[in-house]
């Protein structure tokens, strides 16, 4: 159990965030979220929280999650970073208004909160746990700008851990195929070794994980979790 400890959760009111968030509630963790619909402020009371209705893309929407966890609790233990969706389009024709906003959607969506936690972190260590996608090794002309930009994530990921892990910060992303947060699909489902769609449930327990002592000495990873999906060597 992880009694007295805090965990922030962006992009937090539905889907996989949400479920990270209950996830890391039941596990002991004090949760304060972020949404943009209002939503993460509504599953914040109900697991004992604190929650802010912004976005990810906003600085100073960030800043204000992150002052409001350290005025009720004083600490910042781990940090999980969700999305929302960006642009998809034939590859050449993504505007460059669309090539931004995906950058804003699936990289500079940890960037801006890592750099306000990290100082936070630096006295006691803690885990950044991103959700990335199966895609980003493995593009899919389906998800261009997040297969591209969350490839760049994993180079983040990297630097950010040469850079941060003597202070016991770690930094892992985690890799979901279809995730039955999504709408179903037959083809898709029976594209995948296992031949079902990953749970939410199973995303927020890697996470779980990942923000565990367990995973003390695990940093710098993309873990796939995706049914068989994808697949390296």
């Amino acid at each position: 159990m992880a009694a007295g400890k805090v965990a922030l959760v962006t992009a937090g009111g539905s889907g996989m965030g949400a479920g990270a968030a209950r996830r890391l509630a039941a596990d002991g963790f004090h949760v304060a979220i972020l949404s943009s619909s209002g939503k993460g402020e509504a599953l914040a009371a109900e697991l004992g929280g604190c929650g802010v209705t912004g976005s990810n893309q906003s600085n100073d929407d960030l800043k204000r999650l992150v002052d409001a966890a350290m005025a009720k609790w004083g600490r910042i233990d781990v940090l999980v970073n969700s999305a929302g969706h960006g642009p998809r389009a034939p590859i050449t024709e993504i505007t460059d208004e669309q090539w931004h906003a995906g950058l804003d959607t699936y990289l500079l969506n940890v960037i801006r909160p890592t750099r306000l936690v990290t100082p936070l972190m630096q006295a006691k260590g803690g885990a950044i746990i991103n959700i990335s996608t199966a895609w980003a090794f493995e593009p899919s002309a389906m998800f261009p700008t997040s297969a591209v930009f969350r490839a760049g994530l994993a180079a983040f990921t990297k630097i950010f851990t040469d850079a941060y892990a003597a202070d016991n910060i770690r930094m892992n992303n985690v890799l979901p195929g279809w995730i039955d947060s999504l709408p179903q699909q037959d083809a898709r489902r029976d594209s995948v070794p296992m031949k079902r769609y990953g749970k939410v449930e199973e995303i927020a327990a890697t996470i779980s994980f990942l923000a565990s002592d367990g995973a003390a000495y695990i940093t710098g990873q993309n873990i796939r979790v995706d049914g068989g999906l994808t697949r390296s060597v």
